[in-house]
């Protein structure tokens, strides 16, 4: 069994070490081959960007052996040799403001003019810096440099929640890569990545030649997994996968698709994050990788400072335009951050050209779990662990255990806060319901997801849908919600039982619990609920 890449970058050292490599170089020659020189895409982190830029680096620095078996090798591209200049952005020091983020940017590019051996004959400043490199360079060796730039925004993205701060950091990228307009000349191959495409970082205001690749179908997959690829490349880390778990193959590959698979980025292709793909093949363990990869506190603040939900944003129709300029990042709206984020991926739309939602199952649950952790904590207490009693009261079958637990989740939701979001939903949802009963059931829906509970909503049957259906240690749970705007719990709670039976909820799924549940408007509680 070939070793896993799992944490590597490096093309040479993966190629080197014959460890397991999915050959995108097909596409990637297309790229090279073409007539245009300019090149961005950009993808949310951990999908393999930085691979593809020493992918890249060694194919201009034409080490051929490196590509052998692979499908470029198989090509008319010629292995020309060209200087490679690599600026990995993720390297710049943020920590200490502006001033520490001009000096780190300088020290990249001082040691990037002591590895081609260039005098940079007392420059200082960044894009000065990076000028006087590219054009020694491309003289240095009588043609033309490639220049690659990894995580172009990373820089600004540190600051985008401090305006002020972000304003200054914007005029330094600015004047820093402007060099590659200016010194357009001595450039062969210029390629960029990064997660944003938010227009005052300066890039794209001076590049006006630059091909975006981001939301081209050619490309849907240059970077991910494809479903044939996961098959086709990991076949032996499956078949380990599958016995560990007591389970056959095709089994495997429908709970891997649900967790894992679904982002997409031409409104087309799904694909796999590779981030959690390769961690998932070193335990075999459905965790979630991607989402605790990256900092959640970031995105825990961003969306408990907006009072932002989960279902607010599922369903969005937006257009080619949005995908293409999403806007700056301090007025985009929160579905335009999220979306490049990659928290929220396209599909096929209804009246639009795309509509939003969240990529799988690994991304829907973590966002859960900070929303309504956010909610709690919003609410003015600190956060209490509610997971462990519902997990126990799911376990055991526990009625009264779950609405206990469900009324203490109830009772720190700050229902003003969240106002907006709950009127946004309702209308993407086209339910006839009240903002507070949007809440109560987008919120529980949250939580139940949040801790990791099989859940899905109104779920469609012969004669209508449940609220709510669990699955939880093979146990169906079929749930009805009411809400009791007169304080007629016990009537509303019967009401709920009666239309679970009525219409056979529960009938499709063997040993199911029915629960009935019966808010209370005005005390936020559920007032009644019937077992059945």
């Amino acid at each position: 069994m070939k070793q896993l890449p799992t944490g590597l970058q490096e093309f040479e050292y993966i190629r080197k070490k014959d460890a397991l490599y999915v050959d995108k170089t097909d596409m990637i020659y297309k790229i090279v081959s073409e007539a245009k020189k300019q090149y961005f895409i950009s993808r949310p982190r951990r999908f393999g960007k930085s691979l593809l830029c020493w992918t890249l680096d060694a194919l201009f620095s034409g080490k051929r052996e490196l590509f052998e078996g692979l499908a470029i090798s198989k090509t008319d591209w010629e292995w020309e040799s060209y200087p490679v200049i690599h600026l990995d952005m993720s390297k710049v020091d943020t920590a200490h403001g502006t001033s520490g983020l001009d000096k780190s940017m300088a020290g990249e590019m001082s040691y990037i003019a002591r590895e081609f051996e260039i005098d940079l004959c007392g420059e200082t400043l960044p894009g000065d810096m990076l000028k006087r490199i590219i054009t020694e360079v491309s003289k240095k060796y009588n043609k033309p440099v490639v220049v690659i730039v990894d995580e172009y925004d990373k820089p600004f993205l540190d600051f985008y929640n401090k305006p002020p701060m972000a304003q200054e950091v914007r005029d330094i990228m600015r004047s820093y890569y402007t060099q590659f307009k200016a010194n357009e000349p001595h450039i062969r191959f210029l390629f960029l990545t990064g997660i944003s495409k938010f227009t005052k970082a300066g890039v794209f205001s001076t590049l006006n030649n630059l091909n975006d690749l981001s939301l081209n179908e050619n490309y849907g997959a240059l970077l991910g997994y494809t479903e044939k690829e996961l098959v086709d490349y990991f076949s032996e880390h499956l078949d380990a996968g599958a016995k560990k778990l007591n389970i056959t193959v095709d089994e495997l590959v429908d709970k891997m698709r649900n967790y894992y698979n679904g982002f997409c980025f031409d409104g087309k292709q799904k694909v796999y994050c590779p981030f959690s793909v390769l961690n998932f093949f070193e335990n075999y363990r459905m965790l979630n990788y991607w989402m605790d990869s990256g900092n959640p506190k970031i995105i825990a603040d961003y969306m408990k400072d907006r009072s932002l939900t989960v279902e607010q944003f599922r369903g969005v129709q937006v257009s080619w335009d949005f995908a293409l300029r999403p806007g700056e990042i301090e007025t985009a709206p929160p579905e335009s951050f999220l979306y490049q984020a990659g928290y929220l991926t396209l599909r096929e739309g209804v009246s639009g050209d795309f509509s939003l939602d969240y990529p799988n199952t690994e991304v829907l649950n973590s966002m859960s779990e900070l929303v309504y952790k956010n909610m709690i904590m919003s609410g003015g207490g600190e956060y209490i662990d509610l997971c462990a009693p519902l997990q126990r009261a799911l376990y055991e079958g526990d009625c009264e255990l779950l609405i206990d637990t469900l009324n203490r989740l109830l009772a720190g939701i700050p229902y003003e806060d969240y106002e907006n979001a709950a009127k946004q939903g309702i209308r993407l949802s086209r339910l006839k319901i009240t903002t507070q009963e949007w809440l109560y059931r987008s919120t529980i829906l949250a939580f139940l997801r949040g801790c990791n509970v099989m859940t899905f909503a109104e779920m469609h049957g012969s004669k209508g849908r449940s609220d709510l259906l669990l699955m939880h240690k093979g146990i169906p749970w079929v749930i009805e919600i009411k809400v009791a705007h007169n304080g007629d719990c016990a009537a509303k709670a019967q009401e709920a039982m009666e239309q679970i039976n009525g219409n056979q909820y529960a009938d499709p799924y063997k040993n199911a619990k029915k629960v009935a549940i019966a808010i209370d408007d005005k005390t936020r509680q559920i007032g009644e609920w019937v077992e059945g």
